[in-house]
């Protein structure tokens, strides 16, 4: 029979049949995954129950639905005689035991640095390392999301940047001129519709939890941003999600700027950035897989000749420039998404994608909004309480 049971905030879904049992020993079972367990009831089994926490991905959902047994209880699942361990990548990656030490730090506010709960990608098993042409690493740059519009009024796609358990921060005219709907976390290959794999450093399959799709609760652009203006300034914008976002190898958030990188003390002379996103290649008109590019940083003063020769946009405060190389650059359908250093060991958040020239690839430099610049604005509304409704 079918059956549908809510818990925490989870539906559970599955082919089960029941039955009562004379002693008072757990039955032996095997899990989906082929390891030894007992089953017994749902509410008992922690493992379980961690994955049912809200939101999950569909490879969870899967998996929970797949655990159900003929057991003691009403509603059964084989419940693993021994937790995972950490090499396991069976079950959502949010179970593992580093990963739940940050969920506690996965609120409205960006966690701090300290707590070694943002910027930082998943280091355990047989994980790729670097690019290798095809993309990113499988759980590289886990704060990069992507957009899902209701309707998209000429935008192709566009990315934004997980900042804390509740926030994305993206391009104001990726959320002005389009019906944003849902954030897809831990996504990777737009075009699978379950979990993405990628052969991994010592033979065999890294694959990720699927995608989690959370739904948006409130959208805010930047007060004074206007999507007519000749400057493209105060191209920002958060989106607040209806849910908690979890904490695991393939979504985490990026740690906010603690240094202005316009000042020539907090870089040197060869200091380049990393950009993220889906964006169009020389050859499509957008990847079907994260992208990543390494671009230099170019001072205001020389990118605002750029376009000044060219006359396309004014520059001023509150945007940087990076990139100018041909074919290493932001292009169309990359915006909102992350412009990004590694200070020390931790990833921070430099700019996210604004503009560029057209043609993506004429060694004009791409524009960013400066998150640095924005920082006591973007604070000032993740700190502002929401008001108490009757």
């Amino acid at each position: 029979m079918k059956i549908f049971v809510l818990l925490s905030g989870a539906i559970f879904l599955g082919l089960v049949q029941c039955a009562k049992l004379d002693g008072s020993e757990p039955v032996a079972c095997t899990t989906p995954d082929g390891k030894p367990g007992y089953c017994i009831n749902i509410r008992s089994c922690r493992q379980i129950s961690n994955l049912l926490r809200p939101p999950t991905s569909e490879k969870t959902k899967e998996f929970v639905r797949n655990s159900a047994c003929k057991g003691p209880h009403k509603y059964s699942v084989c419940c693993r005689s021994t937790p995972a361990s950490e090499d396991d990548d069976i079950f959502d990656s949010r179970t593992r035991e580093g990963n739940l030490y940050c969920e506690p730090y996965m609120t409205a506010h960006p966690p701090d640095p300290s707590t070694g709960c943002c910027g930082t990608s998943a280091t355990l098993g047989n994980k790729i390392v670097g690019s290798d042409g095809k993309g990113t690493g499988i759980d590289q740059y886990p704060w990069t999301v992507l957009i899902e519009y209701e309707s998209k009024k000429g935008i192709d796609i566009c990315g934004g940047v997980l900042i804390s358990g509740r926030y994305v921060v993206t391009a104001a005219h990726c959320v002005t001129s389009a019906i944003p709907k849902y954030i897809r976390l831990g996504e990777y290959n737009i075009t699978n519709q379950g979990p993405d794999c990628k052969l991994a450093e010592g033979g065999g399959q890294d694959c990720t939890d699927g995608v989690t799709r959370v739904p948006i609760e409130k959208i805010i652009p930047h007060p004074n941003y206007s999507f007519s203006a000749n400057d493209k300034r105060n191209d920002i914008a958060l989106i607040k999600l209806k849910e908690l976002a979890p904490y695991s190898d393939f979504i985490r958030p990026i740690c906010l700027p603690t240094k202005d990188i316009n000042l020539s003390s907090n870089r040197n002379d060869y200091f380049t950035m990393i950009v993220v996103g889906w964006g169009a290649t020389e050859t499509k008109k957008y990847s079907d897989v994260k992208l990543e590019v390494k671009v230099p940083y170019v001072p205001l003063e020389q990118c605002r000749a750029y376009y000044d020769k060219f006359k396309l946009f004014q520059l001023g405060k509150g945007q940087l420039c990076a990139g100018g190389q041909n074919g290493l650059n932001n292009c169309k359908g990359d915006s909102g998404g992350p412009l990004m250093f590694k200070n020390g060991n931790l990833f921070e958040l430099a700019g996210i994608v604004s503009f560029g020239k057209t043609d993506c690839k004429q060694g004009v430099p791409g524009v960013y909004t400066d998150i640095y610049a924005y920082k006591d604005w973007i604070m000032s509304i993740l700190q502002t309480p929401e008001p108490q409704t009757t």
